[in-house]
């Protein structure tokens, strides 16, 4: 669906983007992660030829990226822009017409998602009028009726109850499925690990990490199970610093070496084994970790 070859962008003295690569394959969710100022918006509006790169190239679907790809686009900004004195249909039929459609297939489609949002009494209401949450909804509704091959999110959760990020990342998912890419960008990792199929990240300008959930989760194990024992048959070895609770002990072991049946073979001959699961670190702590680390380059 998109890809981008050495992308460069500086604002005067400083480096927005620097050699940026990136592939997204069509139909999967696509997390672009990274810290406030790494780069990520900078991107995004080049993407959506709101400004230009300095060098480097883009293409969707094979193609160089022009002025036809934007109605193939749907854009919800992290800073979002209703019309407040605009009544939520006349709002969505704008939106829908700016994206090519025609006056009777936007009707139908706005009168298709307010029924599948339950806002359907709230057509005549002004923007104005409307909580948050629900103009949230106004506008993730806006950007998705001309139901574009790439939809880019930036921060679509920002504003909205549990209940309602729910339905959104159910609408997200359903999109998903029916063949549209989706670039999500966010800072909540729960939502990263829930729906993004690929991530990249980017910090300082530059891409630091980019990969599958699986191959980025897998490069960073760290090769260490926790483990419950009960029933000891033998003393517990002091160095692995185990605690005892309600006649459970618990502890961390490193493989060492070993692999994991070796690990577990080793660990059966000091007690039954209730517990030994690896620990594997979450993208939040990985997006902690990469951060944090090339803050020190």
């Amino acid at each position: 669906m998109l890809e981008i070859e050495k992308l460069n962008k500086s604002y005067g003295p400083n480096r927005a983007l620097t050699d940026v690569d990136l592939f997204v394959p069509k139909g999967v969710i696509f997390g672009l992660l990274g810290p406030n100022g790494a780069g990520k918006s900078t991107l995004i509006r080049i993407i959506n030829q709101i400004i230009d790169a300095d060098s480097g190239s883009i293409q969707i679907e094979g193609r160089k990226l022009s002025p036809s790809h934007i109605s193939k686009i749907g854009y919800l900004p992290e800073e979002r822009g209703l019309y407040k004195k605009m009544k939520v249909w006349d709002q969505m039929l704008y939106f829908a017409r700016l994206k090519g459609l025609s006056q009777m297939e936007a009707k139908k489609r706005i009168s298709h998602w307010l029924e599948k949002m339950d806002m359907g009494s709230w057509r005549e209401k002004k923007v104005e009028d409307l909580s948050k949450g629900m103009a949230q909804k106004v506008q993730f509704i806006s950007t998705i009726l001309h139901e574009p091959a790439l939809l880019i999110l930036d921060e679509p959760f920002s504003g909205f109850d549990p209940v309602n990020a729910e339905i959104i990342k159910d609408q997200i998912l359903e999109l998903k499925q029916k063949g549209i890419t989706v670039i999500l960008s966010t800072h909540r990792m729960e939502s990263v690990e829930l729906l993004c199929d690929q991530v990249a990240m980017i910090n300082k300008s530059r891409k630091i990490l980019d990969g599958s959930i699986r191959e980025v989760k897998n490069s960073y194990r760290p090769d260490i199970f926790h483990v419950s024992l009960e029933k000891i048959q033998s003393p517990l070895p002091a160095s692995w610093e185990a605690v005892e609770e309600e006649g459970q002990w618990h502890f961390s072991k490193a493989l060492d070496g070993k692999t994991p049946n070796e690990l577990l073979a080793e660990l059966m001959n000091y007690g039954q084994i209730s517990r030994f699961q690896e620990q594997v670190p979450s993208m939040e702590e990985i997006f902690i970790h990469q951060v944090k680390s090339s803050a020190h380059e």
